[in-house]
């Protein structure tokens, strides 16, 4: 079986064969990033029947070109560029780099040395990472639209508003006071333009989260019943995460996370500190999870965070171990998830 590397870049991608047999270059094309190129390139690797794809950071720069793939039905694997680093590194001529060697050396990794991994095309992860990603920028805009009304109404009334401000608060607020002035006539215009956009993002999140929780439940995903996990965070950790079959162990998990705590030693000292490395935003939502299971009595976070007070652990100490805990919980969840859906699709098809 021939393995087809490709280094992909914003407008152009290389694609390269190479036989795993003898590690030969049989072939490279260049093509751009365009889906009349990506014709051309499926016609260019029929020349190989059994063929696979080894696409260098195929859920980064590689993403649109990999589903593009999967979706014809062709065996796509992800190969981390540490990894293709390391092959061009020991290679002859080690410091040269250039698009065919990057490519070629995505598809030795994945011929020989065992760092790729499968790519799975898996909807409803993809369509809650953009829900969630929707909702960021829909909470943001709230966020900026109610300080921008605070400010106006801070200069109409003495005092200002309240602080948890809400479009019927301001509404409301606003309809007991008299503009007197011009320019307390055109601050009285702008808050109600104001209300108004609070009174759509409220509509649109509300929108947002309902369609959240029907995905989450077709999904099948039980992170719900961990404490702490509403859909909102739910849909944060599936969309981010993927498939929590591509970490191997728990640990991998944390790492990536950026829940396992760094070791450091010097001399017969030792300690740990956070990680600054991981996905930031997983990690600041598994930092949710345990603030809340820590503040909720009967919780199994609250419990593992008393133990381990009791028996002399600080509180900073105590949160990196409770939330390397529930990454480890996390990903359990999340695999054995994964598993009862296969289990449930192959009994499908058997019974079909």
């Amino acid at each position: 079986m021939v393995v087809i590397g490709v280094d992909p870049h914003k407008s152009t991608h290389t694609a390269t064969a190479v036989d795993p047999a003898t590690n030969a270059d049989l072939g490279s094309v260049r093509i751009d990033a365009t889906l009349a190129e990506y014709r051309r390139l499926i016609g260019w690797a029929k020349r190989w029947p059994r063929r696979r794809w080894a696409i260098e950071n195929a859920d980064g720069l590689g993403r649109h070109l990999s589903r593009w793939l999967i979706a014809r039905g062709e065996t796509v694997l992800d190969v981390p560029t540490t990894a293709t680093a390391w092959v061009r590194e020991l290679s002859r001529g080690g410091r040269r780099k250039n698009d065919r060697i990057d490519a070629a050396a995505a598809a030795c990794v994945a011929a020989l040395q065992g760092d790729a991994r499968p790519v799975a095309s898996d909807e409803h992860c993809d369509a809650l990472r953009m829900l969630d990603e929707r909702r960021n920028n829909l909470s943001a805009s709230r966020t900026r639209t109610v300080n921008q009304l605070h400010a106006l109404l801070r200069e109409l009334l003495t005092g200002g508003a309240p602080t948890r401000l809400s479009a019927n608060t301001a509404a409301a607020v606003l309809r007991g006071f008299r503009a007197r002035t011009l320019s307390d006539r055109v601050r009285v215009d702008l808050s109600k333009d104001l209300i108004a956009d609070v009174r759509r993002l409220d509509r649109q999140l509300t929108v947002n989260q309902a369609e959240i929780g029907r995905l989450l439940d077709e999904h099948g995903t039980r992170l719900r019943t961990i404490d702490g996990i509403g859909p909102v965070l739910a849909a944060r950790l599936i969309g981010r995460t993927g498939s929590a079959a591509r970490f191997p162990t728990a640990a991998a998990y944390a790492t990536y996370t950026g829940t396992a705590p760094v070791e450091i030693a010097s001399a017969d000292r030792r300690v740990h500190r956070l990680s600054r490395y991981g996905d930031r935003q997983l990690n600041a939502a598994i930092h949710t999870i345990a603030m809340v299971q820590v503040r909720m009595s009967g919780t199994a976070g609250r419990g593992y965070y008393d133990r381990k007070i009791a028996a002399g652990s600080s509180h900073r100490a105590t949160m990196r171990c409770l939330k390397r805990h529930l990454a480890a919980t996390i990903w359990r969840t999340m695999t054995t998830d994964e598993i009862r859906r296969h289990q449930h699709v192959t009994e499908s098809v058997s019974a079909a």
